[in-house]
């Protein structure tokens, strides 16, 4: 489908989409370390910063390790990544209290916030990201060695589009840019339900 925003926007935005057919070549390093340089300059509260990464390239020795975090769906079409990447926070704040640290109340949405700047950078690259929730969360603090006040949400896939038919056939039919609901569904004036036009 051809995407259309309703209001004037930089097509960055509708370019953005997420597929799962990567072509499974390697990428520079340097362009990944771009991505996350971009989710490195995320607003967040009280920039506290809350969020780390944690990557693997294709090719070296630790894709496939992180790889096997990914559950069987995911792991059954990102096996073409040319990169992967953990989305991870950190649950709590230093330097707040004398009583030690206090708890973050933000950092996932912070966190969230980095992730959309790199998937716009990976964009304006010419990859695609794909975000997965789907992953063996009862492995991953040991896998990547880290204190239980970090917390993992997601781990999205880089690479460049490959062949759809590489997929399930399933898969294949999905395998195009999503819609959006419009901007009336899920944008109100003042209160929730009023119309946007509503002061119009």
């Amino acid at each position: 489908m051809t995407r259309v925003a309703d209001h004037p926007v930089d097509d960055l935005f509708l370019k953005r989409w997420s597929p799962r057919a990567f072509d499974g070549a390697p990428m520079p390093e340097a362009e990944l370390k771009t991505i996350l340089e971009a989710a490195r300059w995320a607003p967040s509260a009280f920039n506290t910063q809350p969020w780390r990464f944690i990557y693997a390239m294709r090719g070296d020795a630790e894709f496939e390790r992180l790889y096997a975090l990914l559950d069987d769906f995911n792991g059954s079409w990102a096996v073409g990544a040319s990169a992967l990447v953990f989305v991870i926070s950190d649950s709590l704040v230093d330097g707040v209290s004398e009583d030690g640290p206090v708890p973050a109340i933000f950092h996932a949405f912070d966190a969230g916030g980095a992730w959309a700047q790199a998937a716009l950078q990976a964009t304006l690259l010419g990859y695609h990201t794909h975000a997965m929730a789907g992953l063996r969360r009862d492995q991953a603090h040991e896998v990547l060695g880290l204190p239980e006040r970090l917390k993992v949400h997601v781990a999205f896939a880089i690479g460049r589009r490959g062949d759809a038919e590489q997929l399930t056939p399933e898969l294949q039919q999905q395998e195009r840019p999503s819609g959006r609901r419009p901007l009336s569904e899920i944008a109100f004036h003042g209160r929730f339900g009023l119309p946007l036009d509503a002061a119009a």
